[in-house]
C-alpha cells in the first residue's frame, strides 16, 4: 500500500464531499421557491448521502470500525493516513475521533505504532495550543 496514494485519495475525496455539501447548502436556500428548486435540493441531498460513505474513508465507512479493530492491513493503513493528513469535510472531526479511539485498541506493527505515536503527539500539541490564551 502506498501512503502517498492513499493520502492524495483522502484529500481528493474530502474536496468532493465539500463540493457535494456545498450543492446542498446552495439549493437549500431556494428549496421552497418552486417544485423545481425543491427537486434540485432533494437531488443534491440524495447525491451527497449516496456517495458520502465511499468518499469519507477508503473501502467505505460501513464495517470500517470492525476492520480497524480486527487489524485489517489496508484499513489500518487508510486509518493511519486519515489521522496523519486530517482531511476536512462534513463530520470529519467525528470520524477522526472514532478512528483514533478504535486504532488505539487495534493490533499494530512497530511501524504503525510509531506513526500512531506521532499522531497522538500532534493531538496533544493541538490541545495544548487551544488552552493558551
Amino acid at each position: 500500500m502506498h501512503t502517498t496514494r492513499i493520502t492524495n485519495s483522502l484529500l481528493a475525496n474530502a474536496a468532493e464531499i465539500n463540493r457535494l455539501k456545498a450543492c446542498i447548502d446552495d439549493t437549500v436556500q431556494r428549496r421552497d421557491s418552486s417544485k423545481r428548486d425543491h427537486a434540485a435540493w432533494e437531488a443534491a441531498c440524495r447525491n451527497f448521502h449516496s456517495r458520502y460513505g465511499a468518499l469519507a474513508f477508503p473501502g467505505g465507512c460501513e464495517g470500517m470500525y470492525e476492520r480497524i479493530t480486527g487489524g485489517d492491513e489496508r484499513t489500518m493503513e487508510a486509518a493511519l493516513c486519515f489521522l496523519e493528513c486530517r482531511p476536512y469535510f462534513f463530520r470529519s472531526g467525528y470520524l477522526r475521533t472514532a478512528i483514533l479511539r478504535r486504532i488505539k485498541r487495534a493490533p499494530l506493527s512497530t511501524g504503525q505504532q510509531a506513526r500512531l505515536t506521532q499522531v497522538l503527539a500532534g493531538v496533544a500539541a493541538r490541545k495544548a495550543a487551544r488552552r493558551q490564551p
